[in-house]
């Protein structure tokens, strides 16, 4: 049984470093630009709602505040699965913002294996901090095709010093993430794995949902068992028994790439799941900036 992938749960393709050329006019602020079609405005539009939206919901977004970001992202890469955004020990003077597609931030032990520590899902800044702290710690690798933003970290300073809010907001990006990296080492030091997979699916639900890509409890899942198993610290074959118990006992369907939370509520449960940890809404100075 697989998790929701056409890849192997077990073997690793080979890393590459690859990618295709940006295509001319993708997230460039088209708004005003003369000769500029309705298709195309609306299709940086939709390419970059997940990071709008993600943004979106601690604070709401401007018209302004919209424009300056999608004209930041004007270098746009397409990569193939397996393909690194960033590696450990790289110098970055971009920030890479994931508009299409899955990645892991990673790290490899001396024997070989691999382990996750975080799934980034479309909308997520995937190295925000890096150009101040020198250098990479981690790698970042995509686990499915992928469409990356690269944003001049210079150009992203000038947005969040010109537009008080976005700085606000990216900064209640860095500390969800932060949350999320303690929810997984709760899972992975107290959890049973049968609860931790279900937090973690839970977890997914609401991240994925925020950026507009869930239908109810109905979501894309592209990952593997392995990198699940990755992810939690487990074998594939515990993954795999866990998954059939969560299939068996109803509170999921899981076929063809997409996974059904059937009810939210029970799994959220009996997993221990509580959303407050990823920080939907607006908070704190936000709100008074509102």
């Amino acid at each position: 049984m697989r998790a929701c992938s056409a890849r192997s749960q077990d073997r690793r393709p080979a890393i590459s470093h690859v990618a295709t050329a940006a295509k001319p006019g993708f997230g460039v602020d088209l708004a005003g630009v003369a000769g500029v079609t309705e298709e195309a405005l609306f299709h940086t539009a939709r390419r970059t709602a997940p990071f709008l939206r993600k943004l979106g919901a601690c604070v709401g977004l401007s018209v302004d505040e919209e424009r300056a970001l999608q004209g930041a992202m004007k270098d746009v890469r397409y990569l193939s699965a397996e393909t690194h955004i960033a590696q450990k020990g790289e110098r970055l003077h971009h920030v890479h913002i994931l508009l299409s597609g899955w990645a892991a931030r990673y790290e490899l032990l001396p024997d070989g294996s691999r382990s996750i520590t975080a799934f980034l899902l479309p909308g997520d800044i995937c190295d925000q901090h890096v150009t101040a702290i020198g250098q990479m710690d981690h790698s970042i690798v995509t686990l499915t095709p992928a469409a990356v933003a690269h944003v001049s970290s210079n150009r992203l300073d000038a947005i969040a010093k010109a537009y008080p809010r976005i700085a606000q907001a990216l900064w209640w990006a860095t500390l969800v993430d932060e949350a999320v990296l303690r929810a997984w080492l709760v899972n992975i030091g107290r959890r049973g794995a049968f609860e931790a997979i279900g937090h973690l699916l839970c977890e997914l639900h609401v991240r994925l949902g925020r950026a507009g890509l869930t239908d109810n409890a109905d979501f894309e899942l592209p990952i593997t068992q392995h990198e699940i198993a990755d992810a939690q610290g487990l074998t594939t074959v515990h993954v795999n028994r866990m998954l059939r118990r969560l299939r068996k006992e109803r509170y999921i369907t899981l076929a063809s790439g997409r996974l059904v939370i059937e009810d939210v509520a029970r799994l959220e449960a009996v997993t221990g799941f509580d959303p407050g940890y990823l920080h939907n809404g607006p908070v704190g100075l936000l709100q008074r900036m509102g």
